[in-house]
């Protein structure tokens, strides 16, 4: 059997099968987490019904990957919710807490986590506990038996635990991120979810899509002589960006420094760094006020120094706008809520640093050939504050 355009016997030779296989069964878990969520729509709506009146701000948290899911969704939670939201990561939480945490608010905290098993993790939501007025919890996880899914808080909680296929092998998040992304935006749209099931339906068309036509293309570009990598995404694709930046840098065990930031942004002095060597990923919006944003920015390109390999990643075509790689997710126009996007275009992300992971003969389950980086991280000391 053939994934990603390797036979089994080769992946598992090359430590990368965990990982490839998360990567393509994307599309089949987002239709299981939306099945999912659907089934326990009760529970969740009974669970928000009551938290949401006793709150005045939300807080999307996490580490490192789980942190950008945040970046991500929280616009969408409050035009959804009409609650003030921010994306804060439990590091900054943890070395901050009297930032972010007060005596005469409450708050709703809600944790994502593939294991749970990160100290910042539980170390976050008791500071919460312990500085907020009140503190509710929404914890969604990948591992049943994971700390966070364990913890013990006196405060009032709801734990969502995502399918185990959601729950990685391989040191890089890709299913989980995805997943736990998508969880997120079906939460914040709860009300909405039966209405839902065509776009969902569409996402994973799309995630396919991706999978099925572009993967030899995204190898090509991974096998050329690039240093640097840019992602760019504005709104809720600027933690899409954070997060394939990693992603790419992760797999390649540094070897590829990589730099994300939006496209207004990106004109403030970032631009410089663009070189000969560097390939840039254009992560488009669908919003016609937005683009108007991200085209300026896309021609603004051609003064300067020239990039290596450019990619654009949209559902259909802006004009006036031509990359190396065309991406296109859609042959009709426009048929995804903007933030729903952002689940499938972090695949391209993952199948560039996937394959850049075997040009260098790394490992991606385990790319890491020191040990700097690990599936959980290590030796992270919590001081009482």
């Amino acid at each position: 059997m053939s994934i990603l355009g390797f036979e089994n016997s080769l992946l598992n030779e090359s430590g990368a099968v965990h990982t490839a296989n998360e990567i393509a069964g994307q599309p089949e878990l987002w239709l299981k987490i939306y099945q999912q969520i659907l089934s326990e729509k009760e529970r969740i709506s009974s669970y928000l019904d009551e938290t949401f009146p006793k709150v005045s701000r939300i807080i999307l948290t996490g580490a490192g990957t789980s942190a950008f899911i945040g970046l991500s969704l929280h616009g969408t939670f409050k035009r959804k919710l009409n609650i003030h939201s921010d994306a804060v990561a439990t590091t900054d939480l943890v070395t901050h807490p009297g930032d972010y945490f007060f005596s005469d608010e409450s708050i709703l905290l809600i944790s994502f986590a593939r294991s749970g098993n990160s100290p910042e993790s539980i170390a976050a939501v008791e500071l919460a506990d312990k500085l907020s007025k009140k503190c509710f919890h929404i914890m969604i996880t990948c591992d049943a038996a994971g700390k966070l899914a364990g913890y013990q808080s006196k405060s009032s909680k709801l734990i969502i635990l995502l399918p185990p296929e959601a729950n990685d092998k391989s040191l890089a998040m890709t299913g989980s991120y995805s997943g736990m992304l998508l969880c997120g935006l079906l939460v914040a749209r709860l009300n909405e979810i039966e209405k839902l099931k065509p776009q969902i339906e569409i996402l994973c068309q799309y995630g396919s899509r991706i999978l099925d036509q572009y993967s030899s293309r995204l190898k090509e570009a991974a096998s050329l002589d690039f240093k640097r990598a840019i992602f760019l995404g504005s709104g809720p694709f600027y933690g899409t960006a954070t997060e394939s930046q990693l992603k790419l840098q992760e797999l390649t065990d540094g070897n590829i420094i990589c730099k994300n930031d939006s496209y207004m942004g990106f004109r403030h002095g970032p631009k410089a760094v663009t070189n000969e060597t560097t390939l840039m990923v254009f992560i488009l919006s669908n919003n016609s006020f937005v683009q108007n944003y991200e085209k300026d920015l896309v021609l603004s390109m051609k003064k300067g120094k020239k990039p290596l390999f450019t990619i654009g990643v949209f559902e259909s075509p802006v004009n006036g706008l031509e990359f190396d790689l065309n991406i296109k997710l859609s042959d009709s126009g426009k048929n995804l809520d903007e933030e729903l996007l952002t689940v499938c275009d972090i695949l391209p992300g993952q199948l560039i640093g996937f394959y850049k992971s075997l040009a260098f003969g790394l490992k991606p389950d385990s790319p890491s050939v020191s040990g700097a980086i690990s599936r959980v991280v290590e030796n992270v000391n919590i001081y009482k504050f």
